[in-house]
């Protein structure tokens, strides 16, 4: 009985430790560069997405809006987008918060690296329970799995449920899906070819 109870207190440690040490992890992070597929009820997406800190972050569509290119400056809070590909010359300029740019969800451009969805994990995970799944590869990258549930109905952002992947190799996350208070799937993101601390030319972040 004693090594049972050490096993699932070292399980829920070692969960909680996952999200702590992403969090570590990241702190090490400059740029970097991913891939993002979404889907939720409502849409489906794939978007390249690059980001620098302190907050610069660029978006080019694969879909839908194909072509279509944004960048956010975090230094003036100002968003640029290129809708047309064809047509170059044609920018806007934004809020982050502008109806127009936020994503299906509600997310905002100012909010959407890999540092906002784990400060909503710690949320959860500080209102509710931890408990790691086990390996569990993502596109054949190794991976741990980890689930967290708001306690009762505790929710952050709607959101009651995380099933998180964390890459073994780097500790960030590769893969989230969030669940509402009723079971229901609100967003699953796969993050592909996630490459850290790469190099931008020096107007990348410029529209």
């Amino acid at each position: 009985m004693l090594s049972l109870i050490l096993v699932l207190m070292s399980a829920t440690s070692l969960s909680g430790d996952l999200v702590h040490s992403a969090m570590e992890s990241y702190r090490n992070v400059e740029t970097y560069q991913v891939t993002l597929k979404s889907r939720s009820s409502a849409s489906s997406e794939i978007i390249r997405y690059y980001y620098k800190k302190p907050g610069f972050v660029r978006m080019e569509f694969i879909t839908p809006h194909n072509g279509a290119i944004l960048v956010y400056n975090p230094s003036t809070n100002e968003v640029r987008l290129r809708p047309f590909s064809f047509l170059k010359s044609f920018v806007l300029s934004l809020s982050p918060d502008s109806k127009l740019i936020r994503s299906a969800k509600g997310h905002t451009v100012d909010a959407s690296d890999i540092s906002a969805l784990l400060k909503t994990a710690k949320m959860l995970q500080d209102g509710g329970e931890t408990e790691i799944l086990g390996n569990n590869d993502v596109d054949s990258r190794p991976a741990v799995l980890i689930n967290i549930k708001g306690e009762g109905d505790f929710a952050v952002d709607g959101i009651h449920q995380y099933f998180l992947w964390f890459d073994k190799d780097t500790s960030l996350p590769i893969k989230a899906a969030s669940y509402d208070v009723k079971g229901e799937l609100l967003e699953e993101v796969l993050m592909n070819d996630l490459d850290i601390n790469v190099e931008f030319p020096e107007d990348f972040f410029i529209l």
